[in-house]
């Protein structure tokens, strides 16, 4: 996808320490490590689960590469109006990366319950929530949902499964473009990223309110909006088409876009780690289908057996 560039100018670079703390004043000088590695690790988390490289980052922030490989360190005192910027490029509330309220009794109770579970109960959690707070099992069966980052085979599963369901398919790509008006690539261009995710969750909620029955694509990175993701959850009966990093880059060549071999080895690397950040996300879904090293039969096989299962 594109995005928008915009200028760095040369006076953005942060010019001294600041004063954010979370208890108090902090005196100049004085730093935070803890606050600031926690920050740090929040922005490398949100930019890789949207998977965007630190230099389109940068670009879209108008803030140097300098300035986030030390704010996502942790080296560095964070300027507000610079952390602002990072904040509206990823998408997200300045609040989700530096808030630190004391959380309400019952969230700390939750949180620690939850805190004490293995991590493979964590999924049967989610489940029940799932179950006793969205949707009721039947009703999201109705709307089947199909997550994972392009070239897993969404697009041709998801045309098969609505065939053989008698079910519409539902593109929500194409419901943006064409709430939009122009393509994808040009939303993004237009817009930004937020934008684009403004415009995918109004469209979701409208899909979702007049669709009782149909089998819906969604983009690979609607899992990284955690509002826009649990109104799927809670709604759609959701299935993760997952493939290995070689069989998204090779697909994605495939249908005729050669972009990815132009810097092939970093896109590599990037899409491992998109993949790797994105991975606990997907995870969420009731379902999930590999399609690594299968053909469209089989792996179609396999996906009407998940949707019967569930």
């Amino acid at each position: 996808m594109k995005t928008a560039s915009a200028r760095v100018d040369a006076d953005t670079e942060p010019r001294g320490p600041s004063a954010v703390g979370t208890e108090g004043p902090i005196a100049i000088g004085e730093s935070d490590p803890s606050f600031l590695a926690n920050l740090g690790r929040r922005v490398r988390e949100a930019r890789e689960q949207r998977g965007m490289a630190r230099k389109v980052l940068s670009r879209t922030a108008a803030v140097s590469e300098r300035y986030l490989a030390q704010l996502e360190g942790g080296e560095g005192n964070a300027s507000i109006i610079l952390l602002r910027r990072v904040a509206v490029a990823l998408g997200v509330q300045l609040s989700d990366l530096v808030d630190s309220a004391e959380p309400a009794a019952e969230q700390r109770l939750i949180r620690r319950f939850l805190g004490s579970l293995p991590p493979q109960r964590l999924e049967e959690v989610l489940r029940r929530l799932t179950q006793d707070f969205g949707q009721e099992l039947a009703v999201r069966r109705k709307r089947i949902t199909l997550v994972g980052l392009r070239g897993a085979g969404k697009t041709t599963l998801g045309a098969a499964l609505a065939k053989a369901l008698r079910r519409p398919l539902v593109e929500l790509d194409k419901e943006i473009e064409r709430e939009a008006g122009i393509s994808l690539s040009e939303v993004f261009l237009l817009y930004g990223q937020a934008g684009y995710r403004r415009i995918e969750r109004r469209c979701l909620e409208r899909v979702i309110n007049s669709q009782q029955d149909m089998v819906l694509t969604v983009g690979g990175g609607i899992v990284s909006e955690p509002d826009t993701y649990n109104l799927l959850l809670l709604n759609c009966y959701t299935v993760w088409i997952k493939a290995a990093p070689e069989e998204h880059m090779a697909r994605v060549v495939a249908q005729g876009d050669m972009r990815p071999m132009a810097g092939h080895v970093e896109a590599m690397e990037d899409l491992r780690n998109i993949l790797a950040a994105r991975e606990t996300l997907y995870g969420k879904a009731d379902a999930v289908v590999d399609t690594s090293g299968g053909s469209v039969e089989k792996s179609f096989a396999v996906l009407q057996q998940a949707v019967a299962a569930g």
